[in-house]
């Protein structure tokens, strides 16, 4: 496993030691841990929105949590065109390489990244979680439905099967979106934005509707697509750290 991954910067702060890496020369991810750490750790994979990158301020800040209050772990990669995998027009891109192709390539980089740092001891392939919205749920579907049991639990929302106009038009991808729904079998916790401009929230309870976890939760809030109160992060941390204790 030593080739496939490539460590860069260490950095420790207020009890969080922070890994940058590289997977397969191809997929630039950030590892959190907790210090001291009990190898093999539990893991939440931060998926990331799609004006943001592995080091948003919101990964950042779960990431730093997860790890110096709960235990865990955590792991950001970057998507498709973002980051370090820069390129600008992500929407343009994804649409021109096809989204299913897109949505398969980030479902493979996920797996590769979960593989090789199980195989380097590093994290718990049997207590391993998701959490992101938006973007990060687009993505977080696929990874789900792929994964099955072996993920325990997955926080997502501001997503659903239809989208509003300032998306791009080739974005569009119900059916794919339902065909992964209705694999989900992790436990869910659903977030809404009442007055999100971006994913109506029709489309977003239709997403709910389809998902196929028999334990499935859907929480809203008021507010527009890019509104996040603390209390919905709350929820988020609790829903993850409830899925990936040792006693569930």
């Amino acid at each position: 496993m030593a080739d496939a991954i490539q460590w860069g910067e260490r950095r420790l702060a207020a009890g969080v030691v922070e890994r940058t890496f590289l997977v397969n020369r191809t997929i630039p991810g950030v590892l959190w841990m907790p210090t001291p750490a009990a190898l093999p750790c539990p893991v939440v994979l931060l998926g990331h929105g799609g004006s943001g990158h592995k080091r948003s301020e919101r990964v950042v800040g779960l990431a730093r949590w997860f790890a110096a209050h709960a235990g865990l772990a955590s792991v950001a990669i970057d998507g498709p065109y973002h980051g370090d995998r820069y390129a600008e027009d992500y929407q343009e891109r994804i649409a021109k390489a096809g989204v299913e192709r897109v949505l398969d390539r980030m479902t493979r980089d996920w797996r590769a990244t979960i593989t090789v740092l199980t195989g380097e001891g590093i994290a718990d392939a049997d207590r391993i979680g998701y959490l992101g919205m938006s973007m990060a749920t687009r993505f977080g579907l696929p990874l789900a439905a792929a994964m099955g049991s072996t993920l325990r639990g997955a926080v997502l929302g501001k997503f659903g099967l239809r989208q509003g106009p300032d998306l791009h038009p080739g974005l569009e991808s119900a059916a794919r979106v339902t065909a992964d729904a209705r694999a989900v079998v992790t436990p869910v916790l659903f977030h809404v934005q009442w007055d999100d401009e971006v994913f109506p929230r029709d489309g977003q309870f239709e997403l709910f509707a389809l998902l196929g976890s028999p334990d499935k939760q859907l929480a809203a809030f008021p507010g527009t697509h890019t509104d996040t109160k603390d209390s919905a992060v709350l929820l988020w941390r609790d829903f993850i750290c409830h899925h990936l204790a040792k006693h569930h």
